[in-house]
């Protein structure tokens, strides 16, 4: 009778599921098929037919990037060029200037130069604002102007630049440029080391396990890891550098995705170098990905006490999948989780607001989780901390200093007004923070904060709709308004912007090295870490 019932019913209803499934994929072949061919014709019409030369190959790299953009900010379509830019991630090696620029309303700045390095040695500063590569004028160039100083090992590139109001030139020998995964490792006490930690590339266990275990030989009993600014890199690397600090066999992440083949859990394969020291981690607001992974699976597994702000909350996984005439898409194909379950990203880009910009989980819809010894985690996007400072949260007004180049730009003006400073650690006294106001101010640097920006969109319109005489009385007035209060921001946050300011001064005279030197004697975050690490008692509370 059994036997029966499962060929009568049980068949019947594999088989309607079987077609239901290929009834899909067919709707759906057809779907994609019909839209492909809508495009295609598309494109063809345009080209054929439009009034003015067009380039197909800029139209279509422009409709394909904008298709994408409304998915994530990380599916994104690689063209020749693009591609070549994923070795540094990847590897941490690559011939250039050894130099972090950046390119902003058309210019072409220095941001960093990298000790020791070509623009270093041909005496390139952070500010300095390249007009000239070779014989390409980049005020005519708007490509990737990076890809022109790129080649091979020993190549000559002259560089016309603008320093402080003067053209410069100088020339540039290319070389190979390692980009280390860990930059900076020292003992900050008798017994505890202290690992910065920058990126998740190749090399980046080898780095972290020497200098593990060179902390150790020299006599550390407790480790400091800081993941503060570190966006992440690969999965692998994450797991191996928590496999530093836990048994082999431990589950560190998992993936979840539609597409079953991307449903993954990462077990650590190796054995450890120590599982008991005792560890504390620094995370803030720009630590993501691969740094998320490492934090959160600490914490999750009691591992570590994790210190500082709430990381970034990037989730989501890419996968780089390569197409025809060297092109590339990295498409996001899966979620991140950590060993207790918690989904680590932050915006849902599936749910946008009527702006069109990605939802954020609200605090009081966080789901609880349970770490390996019963404490209570939350999701919610990133790594909530163990203890949470404050102070390792820029405030918004900071927040708009770094993105609109305030500090950066002022450093630079104070740097060469200031040219025999070196190895000497400034105080940032009440007359520079007042200089620096008045800096902003002669500069014109806006914050184009959120409501800064709205008054001046609609101020727009009205000029289009020719209403703008009529309330510019009103729109003069919240102008002036709103520049007070973020005077009034500027002196409240004042301690912080200060912090801020020194920092990039120390950067300056001396380098990322010698940022690192300062921390390990005047931070926060690492002193509190520090606190906690030397109270066994207080550090296994926490973890209990």
């Amino acid at each position: 009778m059994f036997k029966y019932f499962k060929k009568r019913y049980i068949i019947p209803v594999v088989a309607s599921g079987m077609l239901l499934v290929f009834s899909s994929f067919k709707d759906d072949f057809f779907e994609i098929a019909k839209q492909i061919e809508i495009f295609t014709t598309l494109f063809k019409t345009v080209n054929q037919n439009y009034v003015d030369e067009i380039n197909p190959a800029e139209l279509m790299n422009t409709a394909i990037k904008s298709m994408l953009a409304e998915l994530d900010p990380y599916t994104n379509y690689f063209n020749e060029q693009d591609v070549v830019k994923f070795k540094i991630n990847n590897t941490g090696e690559y011939t250039g200037i050894g130099a972090m620029i950046t390119r902003k309303d058309d210019r072409v700045i220095i941001k960093e130069p990298y000790k020791n390095y070509p623009a270093d040695k041909a005496g390139l500063k952070a500010g300095d604002e390249i007009i000239q590569i070779g014989d390409v004028l980049l005020a005519d160039y708007k490509e990737d102007a990076s890809q022109l100083l790129k080649g091979a090992k020993n190549t000559k590139v002259d560089i016309k630049y603008i320093r402080q109001g003067k053209t410069l030139t100088t020339q540039l020998i290319l070389d190979e440029v390692e980009v280390k995964a860990v930059p900076f490792f020292s003992k900050i006490d008798d017994k505890t080391g202290y690992i910065v930690l920058t990126a998740f590339n190749a090399k980046t266990t080898k780095e972290t396990k020497e200098a593990l275990e060179k902390l150790k030989a020299s006599g550390a009993d407790k480790i400091i890891l800081d993941l503060r600014g570190n966006p992440g890199g690969l999965l692998n690397e994450a797991v191996n550098v928590c496999n530093l600090f836990v048994p082999k066999g431990e589950t560190i992440v998992t993936t979840k995705s539609k597409n079953e083949k991307y449903n993954t859990t990462y077990k650590t394969n190796r054995e450890p170098v120590d599982l008991d020291i005792p560890l504390a981690i620094i995370v803030d607001g720009k630590s993501a990905s691969a740094s998320e992974i490492v934090s959160g699976a600490l914490q999750d597994l009691d591992r570590a006490v994790i210190i500082g702000c709430r990381s970034f909350g990037k989730g989501l996984v890419q996968r780089p999948i390569d197409m025809t005439y060297g092109t590339q898409v990295k498409v996001t194909i899966s979620r991140y989780f950590t060993p207790s379950g918690r989904c680590i990203q932050a915006l849902d880009y599936w749910h946008k607001d009527k702006d069109g910009k990605a939802v954020r989980t609200d605090a009081s819809k966080y789901n609880a989780f349970k770490t390996k010894k019963g404490r209570t985690v939350y999701d919610g996007g990133g790594i909530q901390p163990d203890i949470e400072l404050a102070d390792s949260k820029l405030s918004t007004i900071a927040d708009f200093l770094q993105k609109n180049d305030g500090i950066f730009n002022y450093v630079t003006y104070y740097y060469y007004k200031n040219p025999s400073l070196n190895d000497k650690i400034p105080t940032i006294s009440d007359a520079d923070y007042a200089d620096f106001k008045a800096f902003l101010k002669k500069e014109k640097i806006n914050f184009d904060t959120e409501t800064e920006l709205a008054l001046k969109n609609t101020l727009e319109k009205a000029k289009k709709e020719k209403i703008n005489e009529a309330i510019q009385t009103q729109y003069d007035a919240l102008f002036v308004a709103i520049q007070k209060s973020e005077e009034v921001l500027l002196d409240k946050n004042q301690k912080e912007i200060k912090k801020l300011l020194l920092e990039e001064i120390i950067k300056r005279y001396q380098y990322k090295e010698g940022l690192y030197q300062y921390y390990i004697k005047n931070n926060l975050e690492i002193e509190k870490a520090k606190t906690i690490l030397a109270n066994t008692a207080e550090y296994n509370k926490i973890l209990q």
